[in-house]
């Protein structure tokens, strides 16, 4: 099975790295699989955006990304984000209350966003 080197890092901590069959981001451009051999990319990823990630061994991996971007080799994807959430470490509740206070901080609320549908998606 062919595979490929993945690392998801956000500006303050690598959330993970390993192998993986398939990576899928959210872009300004749509959304983009990657699988190994897929010709080389540079990607600009949405504010409030997920990326999922499908080891070569073990269960699917969603986080929740804001903004950063996506580089595509051959061999390697490299996820970096300006922050991100594994979908598994997310306060639900916290997200859908920034949500429901509507303070006007779009920021803030693209990242409760984000987290929302890495949760979904998970």
């Amino acid at each position: 099975m062919a595979e490929m080197t993945v690392e998801l890092v956000a500006v303050e901590q690598r959330l993970w790295s390993g192998s993986a069959t398939l990576v899928s981001a959210q872009t300004t451009e749509g959304e983009i699989g990657i699988m190994p051999g897929h010709e080389p990319v540079l990607g600009q990823l949405i504010e409030g955006g997920t990326v999922s990630i499908t080891p070569v061994d073990g269960e699917r991996i969603v986080a929740a990304v804001h903004g950063g971007f996506l580089s595509v080799t051959a061999t390697t994807v490299t996820i970096l984000a300006e922050s991100a959430d594994m979908a598994k470490d997310i306060d639900v509740e916290a997200a859908k209350a920034v949500l429901a206070e509507n303070s006007g901080d779009l920021e803030a609320i693209a990242v409760a966003k984000g987290q929302l549908r890495a949760v979904e998606r998970a």
